[in-house]
């Protein structure tokens, strides 16, 4: 097992192995940029476990770090009291579609955790609610720290699978914008929130009510890509004015290649180049 670290106090903690990672990162073994690791700052290990086990997530260990397996997306759980909640982050909460909602919904209620739907959705009278603009069930749950997690009925799917990253800032054009010009995210809209769809998950674009906090630090720390050919694609941003936090870089021993950058609105944000070939 090869452990690394890559930036004392920067990634400690963020430990790799060479372990198959790749039938969760779908999207990104067809694309060249694609969803993929996230970071979660969580103080109970054991309450983020059995929260994310519930939602129907593999947890496996990959070095001291536990991880949270989901179709297009690879939830790293580093133990680290977070700053604050997703909610009040420009990560306000993150999205997945998931089979059976309806028997879901009073499961996670059962087991001890919070729906909040009806604080979150207007209208909304019960922990399941049918949004008729869009013709889908959702539900609204409040996970360990605060994560915030915006479930979808999807029937015909077998488990659980990423669906969006609700990202609110001031200005929901403008960070659209932004990341259509850099992520080549396709533009759009779904109900009333503008999008930009990037292979294996959709970022989605709300108008918050007021200023919010960058995610570094917080339950939800950090959002993160991977991306073929990354020196050539940061050179590329860097070239477009995007600074970097930590510039590009090869770890040789495991044959990845990680940057990692913050979005003009507080919204950190991790590339990776290899991970999908685990």
């Amino acid at each position: 097992m090869t452990r690394t670290m890559l930036v004392p106090g920067l990634l400690a903690g963020v430990l790799w192995a060479a372990v198959p990672l790749s039938a969760q990162l779908l999207a990104a073994r067809e694309s060249a940029f694609a969803a993929g690791r996230h970071h979660l700052n969580v103080s109970d290990i054991e309450a983020h476990k059995r929260f994310w086990r519930e939602l129907g997530a593999e947890l496996v260990k990959f070095g001291d770090t536990d991880v949270a397996k989901l179709e297009n997306a690879l939830l790293f759980l580093r133990v680290q009291e977070p700053t604050g909640e997703s909610n009040g982050s420009t990560v306000n909460h993150l999205g997945y579609r998931v089979p059976d909602l309806h028997g879901l919904a009073p499961r996670l209620r059962a087991a001890g955790f919070e729906m909040v739907t009806t604080e979150v959705v207007d209208g909304a009278t019960k922990d399941v609610h049918y949004n008729e603009g869009q013709d889908v069930h959702m539900a609204f749950v409040r996970g360990p720290d605060g994560v915030r997690v915006e479930l979808m009925e999807s029937k015909e799917l077998k488990g659980i699978v990423s669906h969006h990253i609700h990202i609110f800032t001031e200005d929901d054009g403008a960070t659209r914008d932004w990341y259509v010009r850099h992520f080549g995210g396709k533009p759009g809209t779904r109900g009333p929130f503008k999008k930009a769809d990037v292979p294996g998950v959709e970022l989605t674009f709300a108008k918050s009510d007021g200023p919010t906090r960058p995610t570094k630090g917080r339950v939800v720390g950090h959002i993160g890509f991977e991306v073929d050919n990354l020196e050539a694609f940061c050179k590329r941003l860097e070239g477009e004015g995007v600074s970097f936090d930590v510039p590009f870089r090869t770890i040789e021993s495991i044959g990845l290649s990680v940057a990692f950058l913050t979005d003009p609105w507080g919204t950190y944000i991790e590339l990776t180049e290899g991970l999908d070939k685990f």
